[in-house]
């Protein structure tokens, strides 16, 4: 198993647009927010998610490229960064927990 960071950037959306995104990821394992080696959890900036999988960074990426264009028709295609992690992360954001 492998943890990645995941963005997905969809052109010319809305708030509803990244709603019904984030709702899609989250059921397809792709979460918000993490556990840093602190024990802590932070909340990833927007659009990005952190997923733990066996597939490679290009099935993870087609993957999520994949939900986000199953949502509705993009006039273009949205973007995906995939980014293979090994399980350290540094951030600035709010601790949830």
């Amino acid at each position: 198993m492998s943890d990645f960071t995941v963005r997905v950037e969809l052109h010319g959306a809305t708030g509803k647009d990244y709603e019904d995104l984030h709702a899609a990821m989250q059921k397809a394992g792709f979460y918000r927010a993490f556990v840093a080696t602190d024990g802590h959890t932070y909340a990833l900036p927007t659009a990005e998610y952190a997923h733990t999988s066996n597939q490679d960074q290009f099935e993870v990426r087609d993957r999520a490229k994949g939900i986000a264009m199953s949502l509705k028709h993009w006039a273009t295609e949205p973007w995906a960064l995939v980014t293979k992690c090994d399980g350290q992360r540094a951030v600035s954001s709010k601790r949830l927990k």
